[in-house]
């Protein structure tokens, strides 16, 4: 359990990523008290974390209803998360959540981040989504899910303080620290992508893994 616990909690901290969101809740932030800041982190890692349990006890049924195979879904969601990971590495999702993180600052009637952008997709994205619902397939029986959805409240519980704190640790690290943490770790998720993608291929056409020696 502490080996799927460990594995389920680095891909789920890649994927959701409070290094990279942490700046854009600052900036996105900027004008409001610290106790508004501190109630829309909360908020928002509440909302996230509920749309994740949800999609993660009872996505594998939705699929089911849909008539899509796991093994689909899990070609599927690693080819997404690859994605991901290549716009971790060359910068672009961090730009595109500038970009995003703008768009709602220039609309003066937003106030409250916590729901849209910060929640959705921010934090539970279709990546996150993706994510949940492989590890909570791998793991099985109740005790795997539910080390899986410890692994999912502890991620959540350092996204919420790093969202917290947002200001002083841009302050403190600065942004090429904090782009050198997205890349590594964009390089990790990408071998964990391409890790789902084998085992969705290997499952699909029946190919049996090498034995180790």
């Amino acid at each position: 359990m502490a080996q799927l616990f460990l594995s389920a909690f680095v891909t789920l901290f890649v994927v959701i990523d409070p290094p990279g969101c942490a700046p854009i809740y600052a900036g996105l932030t900027k004008g409001a008290s610290s106790a508004q800041r501190r109630s829309m982190a909360i908020r928002a890692t509440m909302i996230a974390g509920a749309i994740l349990v949800v999609f993660a006890l009872f996505g594998e049924d939705l699929l089911g209803a849909l008539h899509i195979q796991l093994d689909s879904f899990r070609i599927a969601g690693g080819l997404m998360l690859f994605w991901i990971a290549f716009e971790m590495v060359f910068e672009k999702r961090t730009q595109r959540r500038e970009e995003r993180a703008e768009k709602v600052a220039a609309t003066p009637e937003v106030e409250d981040v916590s729901v849209f952008p910060m929640a959705i997709p921010m934090l539970a994205g279709p990546g996150a989504i993706a994510a949940i619902m492989l590890l909570v397939n791998e793991a099985k029986g109740t005790q795997g899910t539910l080390t899986v959805l410890a692994a999912l409240a502890s991620v959540l519980l350092l996204t919420m303080l790093a969202l917290m704190a947002a200001g002083p640790i841009m302050r403190l690290f600065g942004d090429k620290v904090e782009a050198a943490i997205t890349r590594v770790l964009g390089v990790l998720l990408a071998a964990l992508a391409a890790q789902y993608v084998i085992d969705g291929l290997r499952n699909s056409f029946g190919i049996m893994a090498p034995i180790a020696a």
